[in-house]
């Protein structure tokens, strides 16, 4: 296995979680001078951002409100962060 990166979470109750990348992804994936915490912090709310998208529009049946709720905050967060619709970055709307 080649080196790693160690990245920690910190959740709002104070609970922690680290987990390890490749030494090196996450420079490949920033823009020049752009700290590395700010990509891992973009690819999170990327990857939540869809996963709740997924769970709204693509599952079978009823979609509970609550989860409905999120899943509207979570595309509103989105589009603040990045300065495009959920819907225009993945390539469709529902």
């Amino acid at each position: 296995m080649g080196d790693t990166e160690t990245y920690t979470v910190t959740g709002p109750d104070g609970d922690e979680e680290s987990f390890e990348l490749p030494a090196g992804l996450v420079d490949v994936l920033s823009e020049q001078g752009e700290p590395a915490t700010a990509v891992v912090s973009d690819v999170v709310v990327q990857a939540m951002a869809q996963q709740a998208h997924v769970i709204v529009h693509h599952s079978e049946g009823d979609v509970p409100e609550d989860i409905a709720e999120m899943n509207e905050t979570a595309a509103e967060l989105f589009e603040e962060r990045f300065g495009q619709s959920l819907e225009d970055a993945l390539g469709h709307s529902h």
